[in-house]
């Protein structure tokens, strides 16, 4: 096949990509529309879409997004679905500088997945949730408390309550009552510095000369995260699902 060839062809495959686009119809959850602050109905796709006769939900791949492979990894993830991971990756660079073992390690990789790729609100919770099939359960029992610990200062290891956050939420913030009794549970857990190693290696201010790289974890994730042959989101676990959403967050049913 000649370049003109080649040209011409992806010039066709672009425009019925485009064409496809513009017929189908991409609707926000209803979490997208608290986020927005409203409480308006639900949208219709009948209305939404009248008057498009070739229209349709978007109910398959988002073309707008980046292709997700047959089986998505965890690296797939990262690189195709979660947002600017950084923060993340300078975390466990601290993490195994500091001679944590490693799935101590992957727990301060994981810690903010549900920030960068699902969710912000309670998100130690939920990340918690997303990994807990596929690593062992300390690491699981850390990524949840570490959304708790990062609110109590304990002096006795060196940590102390993030400045940013006096910044961010006011100095009259008191997190809420769930939160004050899921520490005092969490402080007197058998783990509880596995949560604390968490908040100790938490990055609340970037080192704009520091610049891992994903590469550098994959032999840890390899031998910590229990990745499914069906690929996540797919192998039919109790979280997969909420995998599946962050693949299609389009998805109309």
């Amino acid at each position: 096949m000649n370049d003109f060839a080649t040209l011409s062809q992806r010039a066709d495959e672009h425009e019925a990509r485009m064409a496809r686009e513009l017929d189908t119809v991409f609707i926000k959850s209803r979490l997208h529309m608290y986020a927005e602050g409203t409480m308006d109905p639900p949208p219709s796709a009948g209305a939404l879409l009248k008057g498009k006769p070739n229209g349709r939900v978007s109910m398959v791949d988002d073309p707008r997004l980046p292709a997700m492979p047959e089986k998505p990894t965890l690296v797939d993830f990262f690189k195709l679905r979660f947002g600017p991971s950084m923060h993340l990756l300078q975390s466990a660079h601290h993490a195994r500088k500091n001679g944590l073992p490693e799935n101590m390690i992957l727990a301060c990789l994981l810690h903010d997945i549900s920030v960068v790729g699902f969710i912000r609100g309670d998100h130690g919770y939920w990340g918690a949730q997303l990994v807990e099939p596929y690593v062992d359960e300390e690491v699981t029992w850390a990524i949840r408390a570490h959304q708790v610990l990062r609110f109590y200062p304990d002096p006795a290891v060196g940590y102390e309550y993030p400045k940013n956050y006096t910044e961010w939420m006011g100095a009259d913030y008191v997190p809420d009552p769930y939160v004050e009794e899921d520490y005092k549970r969490m402080r007197a857990h058998k783990w509880y510095m596995s949560g604390r190693q968490i908040t100790l290696n938490d990055i609340y201010s970037f080192d704009p000369n520091l610049h891992p790289v994903l590469e550098e974890f994959t032999d840890i994730i390899g031998r910590n995260f229990k990745q499914p042959s069906q690929g996540l989101g797919y192998d039919n676990s109790p979280v997969a699902h909420m995998w599946r959403a962050i693949i299609r967050p389009a998805k109309y049913l």
